[in-house]
């Protein structure tokens, strides 16, 4: 309610936004469509287009780690989908803001004007290219009533997310504690850095607090449970591992992907079951704004817990105080350790919500999909949501980066946040 209140209050206000550089040249009368946005979502479709220059600004260009770029996606989607939704008559409950709309106006300007607006506040020295994109998605709309109507839905959508999200805790800068006894966290190698502490200290987007969402924790150090858990994460983890099957392996590289397998995971559905672009629209802000919230809840149970990564308790555990643990001080992960505690895990939970949020959204989990990795060159195929959150667990393992502990936990986190959030927002009205 208080967001929308805000928004309310963003709509009555006037927009504090920058002309978009070169507008008047470059989305001039020279397309014959007018952009309604009206396809099957099979072609050309604007929201897809701008979840990939929001990929590419996010990661390619600010380099940012799935843990940061989430918030982006967040913002970008919840604005394209108040845009689209307003445009379309409103059918589903706003997020933030419905704008007002009038029959006709383009959603492709909505939609490419709201990505836009977002993606400049958040990277304002990408300007020159995010312009570019913005007039390309613009020149092929035909100047009128319908590209302005459009254009001005997309302004208000994303002023009301930018309001929303002004002192939201991402310019704050935190560290982990750091420990020396058994259990306790410290940086890892090769780098033996850390990272993303201040995600704990995020505004969610929906969820009160990411303290709402707690998990059990990792278990006891004299437990057989711990035991079990890091023999498993020894055997089959280690960067020599003779234990693990190639496939494994690829899949652990598959997974652990920084280009996030994801990305084209949510493209290929939204083609393939034909998702018109409001649909599209819906589908990756139900995905994306509860994955930021699970990621904020997820870092809470880190600091937490503050758990040591299998790397550190390998190496160290003959002073775990088990007596069915052995030391190893050589060993190594397949994968390079995250800069992060363990507990939870962060991938588990994020895929968790993405595969929650997108059954939620087609009401079935048996749609089958596939991505492509650059860094395992391999093509993983999946015949549910389902199956895949069950091989992220293994996957996880198999890198020797997580305890199944803290896979396990972290499925069970994202999918409580999930059901949560969608069972808030994004609703028909």
């Amino acid at each position: 309610m208080f967001r929308r209140i805000l928004a309310a209050f963003v709509l009555a206000a006037p927009l504090l936004v920058t002309p978009a550089p070169a507008l008047a040249a470059t989305a001039t009368a020279t397309g014959t469509g007018t952009g309604t946005g009206t396809g099957t979502g099979t072609g050309s479709n604007m929201v897809i287009t701008w979840a990939v220059h929001s990929e590419t600004a996010a990661y390619e260009i600010a380099r940012q780690p799935p843990y940061y770029n989430g918030r982006v996606f967040a913002m970008v989607q919840g604005a394209v989908y108040d845009a689209a939704n307003a445009v379309s008559g409103t059918p589903y409950e706003p997020y933030l803001v419905a704008p007002p709309a009038r029959r006709g106006d383009s959603l492709d300007a909505a939609v490419a004007t709201a990505a836009y607006r977002v993606l400049l506040s958040v990277f304002p020295e990408q300007a020159a290219t995010l312009g570019a994109w913005y007039a390309e998605s613009l020149t092929p709309i035909r100047d009128g009533r319908s590209k302005r109507g459009g254009v001005a839905v997309g302004e208000a959508s994303a002023a009301a997310m930018i309001k929303f999200r002004e002192n939201d805790g991402s310019d704050a800068t935190a560290t982990w504690a750091v420990g020396t006894e058994p259990g306790q966290w410290r940086p890892t190698p090769p780098a033996f850095a850390q990272q993303g502490a201040e995600v704990a200290g995020y505004k969610p987007f929906v969820i009160g607090s990411g303290a709402l969402f707690g998990t059990a924790g990792p278990p006891a150090l004299d437990s057989d449970a711990y035991a079990r858990d890091l023999d498993e994460v020894a055997a089959l983890g280690s960067a020599t591992s003779t234990s693990r099957t190639r496939d494994q392996t690829e899949s652990a590289l598959w997974w652990h992907d920084r280009r996030q397998t994801e990305w084209e995971i949510k493209q290929q559905v939204a083609r393939t079951q034909r998702l018109t672009p409001l649909q599209t629209a819906r589908m990756y802000a139900m995905a994306d704004v509860a994955r930021a919230d699970s990621t904020i809840a997820c870092f809470g149970q880190k600091r937490r817990w503050s758990f040591w990564r299998p790397v550190t308790a390998v190496r160290l555990a003959d002073t775990d105080g088990n007596p069915a643990t052995t030391g190893d001080p050589g060993w190594t992960p397949l994968l390079v350790t995250p800069p992060f505690p363990d507990h939870t895990s962060g991938h588990a939970c994020s895929t968790a919500t993405l595969m929650s949020a997108m059954r939620r959204f087609f009401g079935r989990d048996d749609i089958a999909f596939s991505a492509y990795s650059a860094d395992s060159g391999t093509t993983r195929h999946f015949r549910s949501f389902s199956h895949a959150v069950a091989e992220v667990i293994e996957a996880r393992i198999w890198g020797g980066v997580h305890f199944r502990t803290a896979d396990v936990q972290g499925v069970e986190l994202g999918d409580k946040v999930a059901r949560y959030v969608l069972a808030r927002e994004f609703r028909r009205n």
